[in-house]
């Protein structure tokens, strides 16, 4: 909380290294004697109300390896001879008002490693002040008046994992010489004057989730080598001129969560492969252009998305009726094409505004201010009663068959009934009960079961909780699954039923890639039993038990099971119908596959909220995971559920139960630890990038188990955070992060 300007008496101390005011309230230009500190190697200034142009003395400083003075408000020329020594390897300058040009010493500044210039007014072409960088691997040059065109030697940047250059007045092609960029996660070029088509080598990105080309003038077809680019979750290339058909080899791009192409000239048909793109979710965007046939009823099965634009198309036929299957839709617009026929009945449609349909060729329904749906029978009188007589003709023909039918069936019915009723129960086997198993025959999978379990011998048995108890059964078809079986003594007390109709009801009605998938149940008086997909890994729990299993999942691979369960919950507080509270987050209920991707599972007590309703409920959950207010108040909100979540994503971070830390956690002891003292100790200190989204991880996990559920954010916003990846130049190295350095980060 410093305020006031930087003393003139800090460039007498001739020997200072390192000098860090960062994040503080301190106003002024900054003195020109800093200058005199001709050892100086770490000068972190950002977040600051520092103003003025930089003392040309800074030109003295030959040394420097980190220079960061974003989110101040200088101006002025940067530095000419930022990095005449050589050694700058972190410069971070973004969101200030500089101009002028890239000082052209950074060209031959071999060392640079992060480079943020973005949010300024610099100016100049660009290739001239940029050089070959073996090490650099984090670059924002966007938002500023940057000219020029792109160079073919960025294409040796071989760490690179981020480049952005939007909102400048770059121009000339994309350069083939991307595609080398094998490292490449984020390539944001959009906003710009560039020409020319897109370069297929960008199908080789094996590793970039976000492709932003929009607003340029790009020509040509969209590559077909872009469906190889299987971690993709950002597409967009809209506001351009892209000709020809849309590739159905988009379709093989299934994480994408956002495809925009909107605003082009792309004809053609919408491949039915787009329906495989399961989780789009924020939107999918072909508006604009000249695409013709039919609707496909395969967008039904996009039951994540929630923005759908088709609009000013030539669209034909009818809405299918598999839209209603959208279950998050939040908006549709199919103004301006040629549709007709019937808007689908469901209360989605039939709360929606007109104005998403307007200007088609006949649509009528269920949306207020559009007509009303009328039959064929409006046609001329003698058509119509001809018509009327083929109609009773047909419908008393077909309620004679349907009677006919009805009274076979139920003769057969009784019949068998009497059968049944005559045999001896023993002879009734395994098809006792209910037995429900999705993709398999129930008679056989049954008998399959219990015969790969040996009739659930413990040998086969890999974790024992409160309600029952799990198995491994391989079946005869090569298939592993895990089955649930619920305890004897839970069938017998009524009572406990509950959590076993709770789990079938739950996750029959929802289905995501990081919720384990439930194939199967049965309920009968000898056994009761659930049927899960079976991950390899375990929970996570057990792994981080383990010496050895916590030593193999590294930083990167813990960063990713966090996002996977953000992913999860974020889709069931608010992608569902109604918002779905699990209330027994923990790190025994996320299971990890081979791969270790992580699934939310044991859905015993989860909770339809109810929104009318203040959701009170029992205590139910596991002891040191329940957040506050639901173990004294019993109050059940999707905020129980951030709690748990951040408990568990510590634990991961930690490698233990956090629950000593969480508690000391306000005082000023805690808040002077070193962070890398906190992290697990038995994997290496990640470094570089992992270092940045751990940081991230744990800021937000600290947020997450604030007492206040008000305080705590969102899962939608926490998932928000995890999946746009930002670096922390603001932030100091891991080796002197403390927690206290985290209380300020972004919100």
């Amino acid at each position: 909380m410093l305020t006031g300007f930087i003393p003139f008496s800090l460039g007498n101390i001739s020997k200072l290294n390192i000098l860090h005011l960062y994040e503080n309230k301190l106003s002024g230009p900054i003195p020109p004697s800093l200058g005199n500190l001709r050892n100086l190697a770490d000068l972190r200034l950002f977040i600051n109300r520092l103003s003025g142009s930089l003392p040309p003395e800074m030109n003295n400083i030959i040394g420097l390896t980190s220079l960061q003075l974003s989110n101040n408000n200088f101006s002025g020329y940067l530095p000419a001879d930022i990095c005449k020594g050589g050694a700058l390897s972190y410069l971070t300058v973004s969101n200030n008002r500089f101009q002028g040009p890239i000082p052209m010493t950074l060209k031959n500044c071999t060392g640079l490693s992060r480079l943020y210039l973005h949010h300024n007014q610099l100016t100049g072409a660009i290739s001239h002040y940029l050089g070959v960088y073996p090490h650099l691997w984090y670059v924002d040059l966007s938002f500023n008046r940057l000219s020029g065109t792109l160079s073919p030697d960025w294409g040796r940047w071989h760490n690179l994992t981020c480049l952005r250059v939007s909102n400048n007045n770059i121009t000339g092609v994309i350069r083939p010489e991307f595609g080398h960029l094998s490292n490449l996660q984020e390539l944001d070029l959009s906003s710009n004057h560039l020409q020319g088509e897109i370069p297929k080598s960008l199908g080789n990105l094996a590793y970039l989730y976000n492709l932003s080309l929009s607003n340029n003038r790009l020509v040509g077809e969209v590559p077909v080598e872009l469906g190889r680019m299987s971690n993709l979750q950002l597409l967009d290339l809209s506001t351009n001129g892209l000709t020809g058909r849309i590739p159905y080899q988009i379709g093989n791009c299934m994480k994408l969560q956002l495809l925009k192409l909107n605003n082009n000239n792309l004809s053609g048909s919408i491949p039915l492969e787009i329906g495989n793109l399961v989780y789009l979710q924020e939107a999918l965007d072909l508006s604009h252009n000249s695409l013709t046939g039919e609707i496909p009823s395969q967008l039904g099965k996009l039951s994540m998305l929630q923005h759908l634009n088709l609009s000013h198309n030539g669209f034909t036929s009818g809405l299918p009726s598999s839209l209603k299957d959208m279950v998050s839709l939040s908006i549709i617009d199919v103004s301006h094409n040629e549709l007709e026929g019937p808007v689908p009945d469901s209360p989605f449609f039939r709360k929606a505004p007109m104005e998403w349909f307007l200007h088609n060729k006949g649509l009528c329904g269920v949306v207020k201010g559009l007509p009303p749906c009328v039959s064929s029978t409006t046609r001329r009188n003698d058509e119509s009663k001809h018509h009327k007589v083929v109609v009773i003709l047909a419908i008393t023909a077909s309620m004679v068959f349907i009677l006919l039918s009805l009274m076979i069936v139920g003769a057969a019915l009784q019949f068998r009934k009497r059968k049944k009723q005559s045999l001896p129960a023993q002879d009734n086997g395994n098809r006792e009960g209910a037995f429900c198993i999705l993709s398999f025959d129930g008679r056989y999978a049954y008998k399959d079961i219990i015969e790969a379990t040996e009739d659930f011998n413990d040998k086969y048995c890999i974790g024992t909780g409160a309600c029952g108890s799990v198995y491994r059964a391989k079946l005869t078809s090569g298939k592993v699954l895990a089955v649930k079986k619920i305890h004897q003594q839970e069938i017998e007390n009524t009572s406990n039923e509950t959590p076993f109709q709770n789990e079938i009801q739950t996750l029959t009605r929802i289905r995501h890639r990081n919720i384990v998938k439930l194939y199967g149940f049965c309920s009968s008086t000898r056994h009761k039993f659930l049927v899960y997909e079976y991950m390899e890994r375990g929970s996570l729990g057990s792994i981080l038990r383990s010496e050895a299993a916590a030593a193999e999942l590294d930083w990167v691979k813990r960063v990713d099971v966090v996002k996977d369960v953000a992913r999860a919950l974020s889709y069931m507080h608010h992608d569902c119908d109604q918002p779905i509270v699990h209330r027994d987050i923990t790190s025994n209920n996320i299971l990890l596959d081979s791969e270790f991707k992580a699934c939310v599972s044991d859905f015993g007590i989860a909770r339809l909220l109810q929104p009318d309703s203040s959701n009170w409920s029992m205590i139910a959950g596991t002891h040191g995971y329940l957040a506050p207010e639901l173990a004294y108040r019993m109050r059940v909100t999707t905020q129980c559920d951030v709690y748990s979540f951040g408990v568990v994503t510590l634990e991961l971070l930690m490698g233990t139960y956090p629950g000593e830390f969480i508690s000391v956690l306000p005082s000023s002891a805690a808040q002077s630890s070193s962070v890398k003292t906190i992290l697990d100790q038995r994997v290496p200190l990640p470094t570089a990038e992992a270092a940045d989204e751990v940081v991230a991880v744990l800021r937000l996990a600290i947020r997450c188990v604030d007492d206040n559920p008000e305080t705590r954010p969102t899962m939608k916003h926490i998932f928000y955070k995890l999946s746009t990846p930002k670096t922390h130049p603001n932030l100091p190295s891991l080796d002197s992060l403390k927690l206290s350095d985290l209380r300020n980060g972004e919100r």
